[in-house]
């Protein structure tokens, strides 16, 4: 017994032992939920395709409003290394798949549809009916399916990722050269809009297999938006999340209020409206996805 206490007392057996405890927590909880019972067949015919993300080393422009001495600037480029595969839709979640959702009384019906097919992206879904559609898939599947963060939307978009810098020579003490810049952008991006919902598809792969990113269905992320206040040497001085507003992301970032489902009736919190509202969602493999899902279940939503 003596031993064992003194093991127990080393640095690396503390660091473990409550890991270990939290892993025969989450499979205990996920028995009792069923979540780690076999999975009935017939949730195949729920799991939609999916592309798997490998692992690197990938830059992309910061989510949110970047300001400098109280002036507009460019948000800077971050680089991240991801160390881990990630798995997402091949394709956004289709008319016909949600509203199998709709049908079982667990989803909103989206807004403005006008067309039959089912095969297209379903549009005129808020932030709350993609969460609401997510909790369904994973109740159907046994599996966790969740929004996206917009880095993991950059991670998998690839080369397709819009990059909305300006890339202005000035300092933004000058307003008027942004709204120049910024007005320029919005004509060009209303001289070629195609907001009617194509077949999946339509728009092609990117490098790693998804499919139809940057089309005309813009896409919700789990991401709140932000207004970040640097000093001259990029150094965050402070950060000021606004959830409730969230990131989609399409051609372009567009903050979106959370309750909105049509574009065109206003709620983006900044820059160009999208054209449709759209959403894909990723699955977690990670160990303690059956515990994450398990606590959701409950009501718990870490």
């Amino acid at each position: 017994m003596t031993t064992f206490r003194a093991k127990l007392s080393t640095p690396i057996l503390q660091t473990l032992l409550p890991v270990a405890i939290l892993a025969v927590l989450a499979g205990g909880i996920a028995h009792q939920a069923g979540f780690l019972a076999e999975t009935p067949a017939t949730a195949q015919l729920f799991r939609p395709q999916t592309v798997t993300i490998a692992p690197r080393t990938f830059s992309y422009r910061e989510d949110g409003e970047f300001l400098r001495a109280n002036y507009v600037i460019d948000a800077p480029m971050r680089t991240i290394t991801e160390t881990r595969p990630m798995t997402i839709m091949k394709h956004q979640v289709s008319l016909s798949e949600y509203t199998a959702c709709v049908s079982e009384g667990a989803c909103s019906p989206p807004v403005g549809v006008s067309y039959d097919l089912g095969n297209v992206p379903v549009t005129g879904v808020n932030y709350d009916d993609a969460r609401a559609y997510a909790r369904w898939l994973s109740d159907k599947t046994g599996e966790l399916w969740t929004l996206p963060t917009d880095r993991q939307l950059a991670f998998a978009a690839g080369k397709s990722f819009p990059d909305d810098a300006f890339g202005l020579e000035d300092d933004g003490s000058n307003p008027a050269i942004r709204w120049l810049a910024d007005y320029r952008r919005e004509a060009a991006e209303r001289s070629k809009r195609d907001p009617v919902p194509r077949v999946l598809g339509s728009f092609g792969e990117n490098e790693y297999g998804l499919s139809d990113f940057g089309g005309n269905v813009w896409e919700w992320t789990g991401t709140c938006h932000r207004r970040v206040m640097l000093d001259k040497d990029n150094t965050v001085l402070r950060s000021e999340d606004a959830c409730g507003v969230y990131v989609t992301v399409g051609n372009h970032r567009s903050p979106m209020t959370s309750f909105f489902r049509d574009p065109k009736g206003g709620g983006c919190a900044v820059g160009t409206p999208p054209d449709n509202l759209g959403f894909r969602l990723v699955k977690s493999t990670a160990w303690h996805a059956p515990l994450v899902k398990a606590l959701r279940d409950r009501g718990i939503d870490l």
